[in-house]
């Protein structure tokens, strides 16, 4: 029981870091896709 509870906040914190990640970096108005292209529209986005 303890395992399981340890195993999903560890997996918590690590999809939490991911979305910390991905919004950080849009605010900062760098792209996902990591080319650089401005005139791309899925940089756009």
């Amino acid at each position: 029981m303890v395992a399981t509870i340890i195993i999903c906040l560890s997996l918590l914190a690590l999809v939490g870091g991911i979305v910390y990640k991905i919004i950080k970096n849009k605010k900062e108005g760098k792209s996902s896709c990591s080319c650089g292209c401005g005139s791309c529209d899925a940089c756009k986005k």
